[in-house]
């Protein structure tokens, strides 16, 4: 799926599907509710699109989180339901580039299904960076956290995934919200975790916002409809509310990483409730 955005050109970089608990997924929402607008398989899974963003400007190319990459044994396959229909470097293949075309990852946050994909297997079976031209960004607190994180958060966070970038030198923190660069910026929004950072991208006054797991699929468009893995739930709704509202006003192009049918949409607003109309019908 692409966008014109002003002068920046937004493609969504697929690196397949894999499936997470549905009753995680929505939380304190009964499954009688959750299950009408996302049935689960027979293990009470749900399927998850892994969508990065790739955003093409005058300057750079910059992609925003690489999905769950293929660092994976035979057992995590099975156990996440990973389903590399493509992989992120074949999607970026198929728009006509290589990892060494990418000058940019911003990365949301370090949980393994949002920054799996920074880093590679080379031959001797060593982690090294997937994008070896590319800078990595991401929150100086996302860091830090991933490298002494809670026991709740633990097994979302896999050393591999960003340490060879820190001994390479091509990892960078940044504090808070900060431009990366003309048009693009980063702000952290506490309530999936501590330093999550969403992603704006604006050009001739059109704006993108990538959610990553603040607002993860169109199904989580109702703010009370949070995650269990959220950390912070009450303070993630009052966020919630915030952010599509100004998307509604200001006619976000969201982009929503783990909708797989959906991920990129226009929000309406009609007599209180809000849905998503994807870009492609827009």
């Amino acid at each position: 799926m692409s966008y014109q955005l002003g002068d920046f050109r937004l493609d969504i970089v697929s690196d397949g599907t894999f499936r997470l608990d549905g009753g995680a997924m929505f939380g304190v929402v009964p499954r009688v509710l959750w299950e009408r607008v996302y049935p689960p398989d027979e293990k009470n899974r749900i399927r998850l699109g892994l969508n990065a963003l790739l955003v093409r400007t005058p300057e750079a190319n910059v992609l925003v989180d690489t999905g769950i990459g293929t660092k994976w044994s035979e057992r995590e396959l099975d156990m996440y339901g990973i389903a590399h229909e493509t992989t992120a470097v074949d999607s970026l293949g198929e728009l006509g580039l290589t990892v060494d075309d990418i000058d940019v990852v911003i990365c949301t946050h370090l949980h393994f299904d949002h920054a799996g994909g920074n880093t590679r297997h080379d031959s001797a079976g060593e982690a090294v960076a997937t994008f070896p031209r590319a800078r990595y960004i991401v929150q100086k607190g996302e860091l830090e956290t991933a490298r002494h994180p809670h026991e709740r958060e633990r097994a979302s966070y896999m050393p591999e995934n960003w340490e060879p970038l820190v001994a390479s030198g091509q990892l960078e923190t940044v504090d808070g919200a900060v431009d990366v660069m003309r048009g693009i910026r980063v702000f952290p929004v506490r309530g999936h975790n501590d330093w999550t950072q969403l992603v704006e991208v604006e050009s001739r006054g059109d704006r993108a916002v990538y959610f990553a797991d603040i607002i993860p699929t169109t199904r989580h468009l109702r703010p009370a409809w949070v995650m269990g893995y959220d950390l912070y739930p009450v303070e993630l709704l009052e966020r919630k509310k915030e952010l599509l509202s100004r998307a509604v006003a200001e006619k976000w192009v969201c982009v929503f990483e783990h909708d797989h049918e959906t991920p990129m949409a226009l929000i309406r607003e009609d007599g209180g409730k809000l849905s998503a109309e994807s870009v492609a019908h827009a």
